[in-house]
């Protein structure tokens, strides 16, 4: 359960993206400030793994409600990485999860 100092402190290490959007010229330096973010948060896998198959129909309950707080995490990670960049590179890169975004080289 997020705590209401946990939720604060989340909100203030993400406002680091809101600084200077991803807008093609600053790749590296957006990469890092995203790292930063999704290390603090314990969300730092989104970036380096894609999302794994989802589990069989005769999963556990415990494997399928994990594999659906991941979906979820994953889905926060793609919004929050689409919100910090500017309208053109978003309309190319809204469908994809956010490891399928960095794998496509964000594409500029």
């Amino acid at each position: 359960m997020t705590t209401p100092n946990q939720t604060m402190n989340n909100s203030s290490i993400r406002s680091i993206l809101e600084k200077e959007k991803l807008n093609g010229n600053n790749f590296l330096d957006w990469y890092r400030n995203l790292r930063i973010v999704f290390r603090a948060e314990q969300k730092f896998y989104h970036l380096e793994e894609a999302l794994p198959e989802a589990p069989a129909a005769n999963a556990t309950a415990a494997v399928r409600n994990a594999y659906t707080r991941r979906c979820n995490e994953q889905q926060e990670v793609a919004c929050l990485m689409l919100a910090s960049m500017i309208p053109e590179l978003q309309k190319n890169l809204e469908n994809l999860a956010a490891f399928d975004m960095l794998r496509s080289k964000i594409r500029l």
